[in-house]
């Protein structure tokens, strides 16, 4: 659309930008861009920088240094070997200045959007693009202040500097505190008002345009403004949802079309091109080979360290600004101009499908030994289990289940509470011990009520129970990362996950969750040891906690035979001694005049003399019921499940079961969730009021042959 093509037919231009046209583009193109630097800003956690460890200072500070040294070699030798234009010499340090960028906002955008972000690797990005951005600030306000001297004067450069340091310290002090007055106005659980969403407008509007009269970028006003304003609830995310997608979807692509309709490749000289091509080049290799060098310094694997210096190489929106801002201010020249952002074009459009392709996180944890009940021992150590919390609702349910799970002295249990929140209102992940999250927020005063539950129930198994808590805030498409790391960090033998359907207290579905779904799949795939999906009816059910002790809590566990119900029998074993629990094992078997109940396979075998172990452990119990059933079909073994709906307060079983096997025969077509299986996904069903428990041993190539995550049903 620019001058390289179609805009060199005097008809086509009239006909599309009339004499005015483009000023109305400009207009709306920086106001989109002063309010996504604002929300970047919004998004930004300040305290990053001091968090960040000594490698990512180190590999930030080396990746942004680098470029600057060859750039200034070159710089020297260059004009003593050929002939450099002037004004093409003065644009030379600019150049490679732009060139060293990589700016955070950016960054942490790519990495949302290639699913890394809560990934080591992301993390390690995001740390370092953290330092390099903190650089590249100080040098791109040193930069424009030079510029201001080449254009005015040094005094006006000295003004606009001087200026600026004072408008910081009044949003700083003065802009602040009114902000974090206008936070403590909101009570807990109620979105911003109005009022205060308007007041927020006109100060970045001001700022905005305060920044402009001192000499700097309009969007750098925004952009402190959004720093100072505390991240996620409830400014942040209301600020974000509420602004995003205006700047997002209509204003910034705006900019991104001036930007492209500058470009002008008919007036490239191949001399000045050479030179100018030479520095932008210089400034990659240095960013590369500088992160490279320095992150192999810090024992980052060298996959690792080739990906992270390819993402360090990328660049976006903020650097088509520059490069835009500079070029309308004679800081560089229009050659300069279109050759940086062709060659950006070109870098970052092969490095990010490059990382996207090579980089799996689940790689490092699904290589890792898939730990299980069954093979670390049903009684003989300790059960070290992660728990997974949505929201407050999950919480007395798994309460429940880990009171009868059975903790003592002699065979203790860990727990891992990691508590699940989505990414809102701010750019970087977290994985944290939730002793380390600073300041309150209406999240974080969540978090503290369901320590406070878990802490009750460590009192009341005190000596027997450790309970270590963790936040994590990622998006949801990359959650399920977060808990596989922890859950090998930890070497946990089970990770429990609450379903994504509720229900509401006359037993009908209330709240349908697709993402918290995902979440589940993902885990299912992809965990480094045994899952418990927990389907929680606890309101519904009305049943007396384990923990009160007044009542039977009723445990049902339906055996068909298979690994996964080898773990879900292992399980059920620790709750067989619990004073309070009655247990009740069902193995449902095929009739002796069916087909295939004359074949006996392994699978059999190993089922049969884990029963026989199971029966020898709870003899003279007489809280264990032990129960056999025999079926000719999946409709026999339909019936036998709707025969106990009334019985119990919470069923165990297996996920997976063959899909050959005449005993969930016609049972797979009517599946609505096959991440329960088909027996899990009968007693999750709206027809019982009981809760479930469905658990995966098995490793995941083996879950496949039977199942897939494609049902569009919910």
């Amino acid at each position: 659309m620019g001058p390289t093509c179609l805009a060199r037919s005097k008809v086509y231009v009239e006909k599309l930008f009339p004499p005015g046209s483009k000023l109305i583009l400009e207009t709306m193109a920086y106001v989109g861009l002063m309010f996504h630097l604002f929300i970047l800003g919004v998004q930004v956690d300040a305290t990053m920088l001091k968090k960040a460890g000594r490698s990512a200072a180190l590999i930030g500070t080396t990746g942004f240094a680098l470029p600057h040294a060859l750039g200034g070699l070159a710089f020297m030798v260059v004009p003593n070997l050929v002939m450099v234009e002037d004004t093409l010499r003065r644009s030379l340090p600019f150049i490679t200045a732009l060139n060293s960028m990589t700016t955070f906002p950016v960054i942490t955008s790519l990495l949302s959007d290639l699913n890394i972000l809560n990934s080591e690797l992301g993390r390690l990005a995001a740390s370092t693009c953290m330092v390099s951005d903190f650089w590249s600030y100080f040098i791109g306000m040193a930069m424009t202040t030079i510029g201001i001297s080449m254009r005015d004067s040094q005094l006006m450069s000295l003004w606009s500097i001087s200026w600026f340091i004072g408008f910081v310290l009044i949003v700083v002090l003065i802009i602040r505190p009114l902000i974090l007055w206008m936070a403590n106005q909101i009570p807990e659980g109620q979105s911003m008002k109005e009022a205060h969403f308007l007041a927020i407008l006109v100060i970045v509007m001001v700022c905005a345009f305060c920044s402009e009269i001192f000499g700097q970028h309009i969007g750098l006003g925004a952009f402190v403004v959004g720093v100072v304003i505390p991240d996620g609830p409830p400014f942040g995310s209301a600020l974000v949802n509420k602004l995003d997608v205006l700047t997002t979807g209509l204003l910034l692509p705006i900019k991104m079309v001036i930007g492209g309709l500058r470009v002008n490749l008919n007036t490239l000289r191949t001399s000045s091109v050479m030179i100018i091509e030479l520095f932008i080049i210089l400034g990659y290799i240095g960013k590369f080979t500088g992160t490279l060098v320095s992150a192999l310094y810090c024992n980052v694997p060298v996959c690792d360290a080739f990906l992270l210096s390819l993402l360090m190489c990328c660049k976006g929106f903020i650097e088509v600004a520059v490069y835009y801002s500079w070029s309308e201010d004679g800081i560089v020249d229009n050659q300069a101009y279109a050759l940086m952002l062709i060659t950006m074009l070109i870098v970052t459009g092969v490095a990010r499908p490059l990382v996207g392709h090579m980089y799996d996180p689940s790689r490092k944890y699904m290589a890792q030994s898939r730990r299980t009940i069954l093979q670390s021992g049903i009684h003989d150590v300790e059960l070290r289990m992660l728990v997974c919390i949505h929201n407050e609702d999950n919480v007395p349910t798994i309460i429940n289940l880990l009171e009868a799970s059975k903790p003592t002295r002699h065979h203790p249990v860990s727990v891992f509470v990691l508590n699940l929140m989505e990414l809102r209102g701010r750019s970087a992940a977290i994985l944290e011990p939730h002793f380390k999250r600073g300041k309150i927020t209406p999240q974080l005063s969540r978090s503290d009520r369901i320590v406070k539950a878990f802490n009750y129930f460590v009192q009341h198994n005190l000596g027997c129970v450790q309970v270590q808590h963790f936040t994590a805030m990622a998006p949801y498409a990359s959650m399920h990362d977060d808990i596989c790391m922890l859950a090998v960090d930890k070497n946990v033998t089970i990770v429990i996950v609450p379903f994504h359907k509720q229900w509401t207290i006359d037993g009908t579905v209330g709240a349908i969750f697709p993402t918290i779904r995902t979440v589940n799949q993902n885990v299912i795939k992809k965990a480094p040891c045994s899952v418990g999906i927990l389907v929680d009816r606890g309101q519904i059910s009305d049943t007396w906690s384990v923990l009160t002790g007044k009542a039977l809590f009723r445990v049902a566990l339906l055996f068909l035979g298979g690994p996964d119900d080898r773990e879900a029998l292992a399980y059920s074993t620790r709750m067989a001694d619990h004073p309070s629990i009655t247990l009740t094992v069902v193995w449902i078997k095929l009739c002796a005049d069916n087909d295939f109940s004359d074949e006996i396979d392994d699978e059999t075998l190993l089922d049969a003399d884990f029963m026989n172990d199971f029966k020898t452990r709870a003899m003279g119990n007489e809280r264990v019921i032990y129960v056999e059933k025999t079926v000719k079909d999946g409709v026999g073994t339909t019936r036998v499940i709707h025969s106990m709906e009334d019985s119990f307060d919470l069923f165990i079983v297996g996920r997976y079961h063959e899909p050959e096997s005449p005993l969930i025969s016609g049972l797979t077509e009517w599946s609505d969730c096959p991440e329960l299986g088909e027996i899990g996904d009968i007693l999750a069903s709206s027809d019982f009021q009981f809760s479930v428990l469905v658990v995966q041993q098995q490793p995941p190539d083996v879950a496949s042959l039977g199942h897939s995550f494609h049902s569009t049903k919910v």
